[in-house]
């Protein structure tokens, strides 16, 4: 491919360079970078829609190599009934920041998906008991099962509890789980008994009221809340997260926009509150002042440094192997 050539990617492409372990070692080495200040992360811009809401999310690797990506999400939560297709659409655009050479569009669906679990992957790895064998998993969506598949990777699962409010996409979801991980993947109604009885739990729903509390977590539990990816979104009740270790990914869009947000707005926490952001745990050797009966939590909004990350390895691969397509902008 020519220098001055943009590889095109779609999703099935995306695929073919990548599995969800290449996705955590990108993430876990862009958290890194982040802790040593080899990353740019400029502020979110949302956008509003009649339906959904859009947001761009930037950022950018220093060194070498020297790459900066912009992502522009649509996030449509009933495009699938009312529209068939997909909840989240979009494109990130990746860059050379030595020349400004556009390197790369590929398409969002694929990476976002695998990068979000892939970061509560991280997560868990550093923060979550490491004997778990019991999970939860809340939201049996396609996230849901990038979520199980992460927790799997990480952490010795043997059972996961699935809870959704539709029942009949639960049990499908479970049944699907079960043969893909071989796992002991159990449909649950009633979500307290469930989440008492596990010590990791991942909430990756759309709700828009905190559903989770101090009543149904037991101590010692590790939570990843993903689903809170804008301020109207919320999971976990804020006196959950008061009386636990607060781990974030990037404390100021946390603030903006995941569980931290209505914690602060409820006046229950302050953000020196926060234990730490993700970059600072997985820089730093053990997590001094953390007890064994500590519930914790990761606040994850999804960050950019996620994205350039995975975007910088999906074109290095594709292009190496010949895969997508070429053509030239200017």
């Amino acid at each position: 491919m020519a220098g001055n050539e943009t590889l095109l990617l779609g999703q099935a492409e995306v695929a073919r360079t990548m599995r969800l372990p290449d996705y955590i070692d990108a993430v876990e080495d862009a958290f890194r970078r982040l802790g040593e200040g080899r990353v740019t992360v400029p502020g979110v811009v949302h956008m509003a829609a009649p339906d959904g809401t859009f947001h761009i999310k930037s950022a950018a690797f220093l060194g070498e190599p020297h790459y900066v990506a912009v992502k522009v999400n649509g996030n449509f939560p009933d495009n699938r009934q009312k529209n068939g297709l997909p909840t989240i659409q979009g494109a990130i655009i990746l860059c050379d920041g030595r020349n400004g050479s556009l390197l790369a569009v590929i398409d969002t669906g694929e990476v976002t998906a695998m990068r979000t679990g892939a970061a509560t992957a991280v997560a868990a790895k550093h923060l979550a008991p490491p004997d778990t064998a019991v999970a939860t998993v809340i939201g049996c969506g396609i996230q849901g099962r990038v979520q199980m598949l992460a927790l799997q990777a990480v952490l010795p699962v043997v059972t996961v509890y699935a809870f959704d409010l539709d029942r009949q996409r639960c049990e499908a979801f479970a049944a699907r789980m079960r043969d893909e991980t071989g796992l002991d993947v159990i449909a649950v109604d009633e979500l307290a008994d469930a989440t008492r009885a596990s010590q990791a739990i991942v909430t990756c729903t759309s709700s828009r009221k905190p559903f989770l509390g101090r009543e149904h977590v037991s101590p010692g539990t590790f939570i990843a809340a993903v689903g809170a990816d804008n301020a109207d979104k919320q999971e976990l009740h804020a006196e959950l997260l008061r009386q636990s270790k607060l781990v974030v990914d990037l404390i100021d869009q946390c603030a903006e926009m995941g569980e931290l947000h209505h914690a602060l707005d409820a006046g229950v926490m302050q953000r020196s509150d926060v234990y730490a952001e993700l970059s600072q745990v997985v820089a730093r050797s053990g997590q001094p002042g953390m007890r064994t009966d500590d519930i914790v939590i990761f606040d994850s909004t999804g960050t950019a440094i996620q994205d350039v990350a995975a975007a910088g390895m999906i074109y290095e691969r594709a292009k190496a192997r010949g895969i997508g397509t070429a053509m030239r902008f200017a």
